[in-house]
């Protein structure tokens, strides 16, 4: 096995080097998530960390990696008497996100159950966690019940397994690292603050910092060991540099000053519940400790607050991550303490060039953002006008407001999510059957209850029970599905008027929400001038919707068919990539269908595309004025679907359009 890629080795990404760097100097920090696009050293640099973490000693041939000095007196491999133990390299476990639960926290050992008739614990990877690092990658698309597990045993620092007539606790502390690419979903907010700190990073634009990324990674790929060996000397002096850090941090002061400056921070920046102030007092404390100091600088305050916080004020899927360091700056100048050290650490002392910060080396990125206005409306029919025939600029969106369940009728078998009724491999267990293929999930007391008759034809004579492969039985299970939630948004010149558009992407802001609360994949489909486009492929990632809406300019004619059309596409090809997700089309229009010739009758004819599919489909009605054609009413009954009004979007209205949706799509099949 070849040598990892040196931690020491990586170009720039400095705040991603600092806070797994904080972690291993206090792992009461809680770990790090690390946001970024993909190729940008993410997991090269997790998984470079374990060969700097010092090594762990353990009892002798303990599953559970007991301490020596204090073994856990609920160890289910003891107990142990206090003493002497061996040491070993700390571990990093990987999480597939693809694990089962059993691989997770362990199960009965079947085989010994059945061929001995005694109850034995498989331990999972949480007990091969235990005081190490346990590192997710994608951990955004890991399944909401090992979600559920892991919230559990980082709340408790123990994992608890009750299940097939096993009762079973192990301790479970270990340093949570995930890294994900938020343009594929987004994490759930209770996992999401259960990592103590989080970094963006993102590839740099300075074309020689890049050279000097593809020239290290090609002379790695090249010499694997040799490239280890030249950067033998820094990865050592940042182990040394760890071990003395952790030597030096019960020393380290928090004074109240910085106390008050962390507490006014969080209170600042609204942020719920206390962890944040609990995180930002030990990573304040972890800085100093790494910078060789003993007392928490204000730097440190502010540097912790930049780790600690901005996946913590988050309010919805749609706020940018981040933080205002100018009202950080005030907030600390407010609170400044007087205890905060008499002098400013040496730049050439143990914190190093970077003033005490602890960065391995300097970084730059400015970052900033902008905002498109409002631009004066197109003409309300969509035709070449002196202002509406010309491209509109981006409408902002309404205020998104809550929105009740839209679920696909019957039972699906889609990927777990939390929509719609399916058939899933997690969980309520509903029934057993004859497994068809290879057995996945056993259900013990069926398969015993099936053998249970025949043990005495089949001579058994000690305590195993005798089975065979007919009588094996697989579990069934309902739990929830995510769908596919395709948007077929209008954003002809008709739809340009600044009020109605901005109501209308309030509204599919809102079911995107909820969309990211359920777990469903997304896609938008945009029609305008002579045209459609896929504005966003099918994703889960409900923020890149958002983002990819807020910017979506108006104006010209209205091609509704070819709207339709690119929609039925993406589902048919959808389909062949997820043929078990069902999809929910939700149409944005007035109705209007303008250019080409025939353009009614050629979107009648698409629409009749859904319908003989049974595909459930709802039209947002988006047309206004004294006098109203109905145009949407007619395309939703000519899709199977139904009609719904922008006002009826709101709260207790659409618990109607739910029924008229489950009710068109039971006619449909």
């Amino acid at each position: 096995m070849s040598k990892p890629f040196p931690f020491t080795a990586v170009v720039g990404q400095d705040d991603l080097r600092l806070a797994l760097l904080l972690n291993a100097v206090s792992p009461a920090v809680g770990g790090v998530l690390v946001r970024g696009e993909k190729g940008t050293a993410k997991s090269t640099a997790v998984r470079a960390l374990s060969a700097l973490l010092p090594e762990v000693a353990v009892v002798p041939g303990c599953r559970f990696s007991c301490a020596p000095a204090a073994p856990d007196p609920n160890c289910p491999d003891g107990p142990h008497e206090p003493g002497a133990g061996s040491a070993r390299p700390a571990r990093m476990v990987e999480l597939p996100v693809g694990a089962s639960e059993d691989r997770l926290v362990g199960a009965l050992d079947i085989e010994r159950a059945l061929a001995e008739g005694v109850k034995a614990f498989e331990p999972g990877l949480l007990a091969d966690a235990h005081r190490g690092i346990l590192y997710v990658d994608e951990v955004n698309l890991l399944h909401d019940h090992l979600v559920d597990l892991l919230l559990d045993a980082a709340a408790m620092g123990a994992s608890y397994v009750e299940r097939e007539g096993v009762s079973v606790r192990h301790a479970a502390r270990f340093l949570l690292v995930g890294t994900m690419n938020p343009e594929e979903g987004e994490l759930r907010p209770q996992l999401l603050d259960r990592f103590g700190l989080t970094v963006e990073v993102a590839a740099s634009r300075e074309p020689d910092q890049r050279v000097e990324v593809v020239r290290r990674r090609l002379a790695y790929d090249d010499d694997p060991g040799g490239f280890a060996a030249k950067w033998a000397d820094e990865e050592a002096a940042v182990r040394q540099r760890i071990t003395a850090a952790r030597e030096l941090l019960p020393q380290v002061r928090l004074g109240d000053g910085a106390l008050r400056q962390i507490a006014a921070t969080c209170a600042a920046f609204e942020v719920d519940g206390m962890r944040a102030d609990i995180v930002m007092a030990r990573t304040a404390t972890a800085l100093a400790a790494w910078a060789g100091r003993t007392d928490v600088l204000a730097e440190d305050v502010r540097q912790a607050a930049l780790l600690a916080l901005p996946h913590r004020r988050r309010r919805n899927p749609f706020d940018a991550p981040g933080l205002d360091e100018d009202k950080l700056d005030e907030t600390l100048e407010q609170f400044s303490g007087e205890d905060q050290g008499d002098d400013d650490p040496d730049p050439d002392g143990p914190g190093g060039p970077d003033g005490g910060g602890g960065r391995p080396q300097p970084d730059s990125g400015p970052q900033g953002g902008g905002e498109s206005a409002a631009q004066p409306e197109a003409g309300e029919d969509g035709q070449p006008q002196a202002s509406g025939a010309r491209e509109q600029s981006a409408v902002r969106a309404a205020e998104p407001f809550r929105t009740k369940v839209l679920s696909v009728p019957g039972i699906g078998e889609g990927a777990s999510g939390r929509r719609s009724r399916a058939r899933t491999e997690h969980g309520r267990t509903t029934g057993a059957r004859r497994p068809r293929g290879t057995l996945t999930k056993l259900h013990l007391a069926a398969t015993v209850q099936a053998a249970a008759p025949h043990q005495r034809a089949r001579g058994r004579s000690g305590p195993g029970l005798v089975i065979r492969r007919d009588d094996l039985r697989q579990a069934t299970r309902e739990g929830r599905e995510g769908n596919l939630v395709l948007f077929v948004v209008d954003a002809s010149g008709s739809m340009a008027a600044r009020q109605r558009m901005g109501a209308v992407k309030g509204a599919v802001l809102s079911l995107l929400l909820d969309a990211y609360q359920r777990r469903d994949k997304v896609g938008l489909v945009t029609f305008r001038g002579s045209g459609a486009q896929v504005a966003l492929p099918p994703t889960s990632s409900v923020d890149a919707a958002a983002v990819r809406l807020e910017s979506l300019p108006t104006g010209g004619r209205t091609p509704l068919a070819a709207g339709l059309l690119k929609a039925h596409e993406v589902l048919r090809v959808e389909r062949l990539r997820d043929p078990a997700r069902r999809a929910l089309v939700v149409v944005v229009t007035d109705g209007r269908a303008t250019g080409g010739a025939e353009p009614v009758a050629l979107a009648g004819r698409a629409a009749r595309l859904f319908a003989a599919e049974g595909v459930a489909c709802v039209v947002v009605d988006c047309e206004s004025g004294p006098v109203r054609l109905g145009l949407a009413g007619q395309l939703a009954g000519e899709l199977g679907g139904s009609a719904v009004t922008l006002d009826e979007l709101r709260a207790d209205s659409i618990a109607g359009l739910v029924r008229d949706v489950q009710g068109t799509s039971r006619r449909a099949a």
